[in-house]
């Protein structure tokens, strides 16, 4: 089953960057009774895969906003989590709108769609006894620039080529 998780993200001219996930000791808002944290580094394998993962608005895959296999949307992995770069394609309706919303900073956030291998989770208790799912290895889907994220942590942002 396909799972979805939120982050932030930051726009300015045509490329969005920003976290789709944030690595521990952040973590998710409640999901249904468990709460999640991603260890670093989990993305990792996936990436290595050189997988073609899709950029979309909203988790919506009628709304393709790029693509690793043409190289409008880079992927990598830091200290701080899954780090995303979006060239927002021209006279595109909804990725005009989107680059509105995220300048005007009505959308900042992330979120990712993944599946986790056999073995790839753990699940233990926090100080109060709620349950916690520790992500290991995540194998990536997509990433979504969305509008309310699972992980309050992650960001997007609009960056122009004159500041790059």
């Amino acid at each position: 089953m396909l799972e979805k998780r939120t982050s932030s993200l930051e726009s300015e001219g045509g490329r969005l960057v920003g976290y789709a996930a944030v690595y521990s000791p952040a973590i998710s808002e409640d999901l249904g009774g468990f709460k999640e944290r991603i260890h670093p580094g989990a993305f990792d394998a996936s990436l290595e895969k050189n997988a073609d993962i899709r950029a979309l608005w909203d988790h919506n895959t009628s709304q393709p906003l790029a693509r690793t296999t043409n190289n409008t949307l880079r992927l990598s992995s830091d200290k701080r989590g899954l780090r995303v770069e979006i060239e927002l394609p021209e006279g595109v309706s909804y990725a005009d709108d989107l680059r509105q919303l995220v300048r005007s900073g009505v959308v900042n956030q992330m979120s990712f769609g993944f599946m986790v291998p056999s073995g790839g989770d753990a699940w233990d208790k926090d100080e109060e006894g709620n349950a916690v799912r520790t992500l290991h290895q995540i194998d990536l889907h997509e990433v979504s620039v969305v509008s309310i994220p699972a992980y309050p942590d992650t960001t997007v942002a609009l960056r122009g080529l004159r500041q790059m």
